[in-house]
């Protein structure tokens, strides 16, 4: 079977498959299941680049989720002037001054090499600093933490346009993946996933227990839209406009990607993928090109994160899971194809939609077990057989890609170069 034959088969597939879901669930279920489902897509493009363009293993995609999301919500949730009003924006603008002097001062350690410290001793310097900024910041900020939950609830936000806050949030989680990327990517590669896996957990924590900043649990809502909402032209229109928002900037980060993939930046990519030895020794900067490509997986890994929370209209730091924001982007990544953009798409929409409907399907199935048991064998369910439906989409996900790694290990869109072997040759064939 061709490429192209694969590719519009899957497709045309996956097409019945949402339209059975429209057909049974209405038209308001399905699109909010479609919507979800691309802002997903565009996650996993960012995924895929990293762990298909250059080999990066990213275990904390939930973190940069998270980070698209809050910063989100910090730009385009409308201000709040209980915040505004009072004394507490000079107070924690003092407390900013102090982790910028902190910090100025711990990358100025780094720097003693040039007056002739040695590196062991630049590297205390540099610890301690850090340290000492640390506890100065922690001390000034408590108190105007404490009076920003009393006497306002939390800071609010800026009250700009929604797809600014997207900006926004891509920015901030490509900022974070610089920071840990120079740090880890000139280490083994198993470094990295460590790396990014505490950077998860510590920003899940951090927005979890920053009332001041986020409310922590009592979460925010109702998120602002970038398209008009449902309250002002109709449920169904509302999340139409979205849908085709998410659409069109999912079609536009799959061309560029695609752009590049056949670019010379793309092949050199690979090429470091595959043998980062030879491509050093072509010159290439090896260290240098995996920060870039780890930074730009995670610019769209923020800006799927600030759509997908915007589109639920509410900020819980709560809700941010392992399960779901980094687990599943990989089975997406795996079922799909790594290294192909195309196939990260497919497998987004296909595994998100076999998530969804799992629980659903499970239930129906257990509905008849319950029936043909009690009427052929008088057989009792037990009680809590329908809670243990939400459980069956685990099963179904693992099923899943247990089949793909089993008849196709490469994906069901493979990266077009590994999909063909070359030609032989005459002489190979004589």
């Amino acid at each position: 079977m061709t490429t192209y034959r694969r590719e519009i088969i899957l497709f045309a597939l996956l097409a019945i498959l949402y339209g059975a879901v429209f057909t049974l669930f209405g038209a308001a279920y399905g699109l909010r299941m479609s919507v979800e489902a691309l802002c997903y897509a565009l996650v996993a493009l960012g995924l895929t680049i990293q762990w298909g363009y250059a080999g990066l293993f990213n275990a904390g995609v939930m973190g940069f989720v998270a980070i698209g999301a809050f910063m989100t919500v910090l730009v385009s949730f409308p201000p709040n002037m209980a915040f505004w009003n009072s004394d507490m924006p000079a107070r924690l603008g003092t407390v900013a001054l102090y982790a910028i002097a902190g910090a100025a001062l711990t990358w100025g350690a780094t720097r003693l090499n040039r007056l002739g410290v040695p590196s062991r001793l630049r590297t205390l310097i540099a610890v301690m600093t850090g340290a000492a900024a640390w506890l100065v910041v922690s001390a000034a900020l408590d108190p105007v933490a404490r009076d920003i939950e009393r006497q306002a609830g939390f800071i609010g936000g800026f009250g700009l346009p929604v797809l600014l806050g997207w900006v926004a949030g891509g920015a901030a989680a490509g900022a974070v993946a610089w920071f840990v990327g120079r740090i880890c990517l000139g280490l083994r590669s198993d470094y990295l996933a460590i790396a990014t896996l505490g950077i998860a957990e510590i920003v899940k924590a951090l927005l979890k227990n920053a009332d001041w900043l986020t409310k922590g649990t009592l979460t925010v809502s109702p998120l602002p839209w970038p398209v008009p909402t449902p309250e002002q032209v109709g449920f169904i229109w509302g999340r139409a406009l979205y849908l085709a928002l998410m659409a069109t900037l999912v079609v536009v980060a799959w061309a560029l990607l695609e752009r590049a993939w056949r670019a010379p930046w793309g092949r050199m990519m690979r090429a470091i993928r595959d043998n980062e030895t030879a491509a050093a020794a072509m010159g290439k900067n090896v260290n240098r090109r995996r920060l870039e490509i780890f930074v730009l997986g995670s610019v769209l890994m923020g800006a799927g994160g600030a759509a997908l929370i915007t589109f639920t209209r509410i900020f819980d730091p709560a809700g941010f899971l392992p399960l779901n924001h980094t687990f599943l982007i990989w089975v997406m990544i795996i079922l799909g194809g790594a290294g192909s953009n195309l196939g990260a798409v497919f497998g987004a929409l296909f595994v998100y939609v076999v998530w969804v409907m799992s629980e659903p399907a499970a239930l129906l199935l257990f509905d008849a077990v319950r029936e043909a048991g009690q009427a052929w064998f008088g057989w009792q369910a037990p009680a809590d057989l329908d809670s243990r439906a939400l459980q069956a989409r685990v099963f179904v996900i693992g099923l899943t890609i247990t089949l793909v790694l089993r008849y196709a290990p490469a994906g069901l869109i493979p990266e077009k170069a590994t999909m063909q072997a070359p030609r032989p040759s005459a002489r190979e064939k004589n």
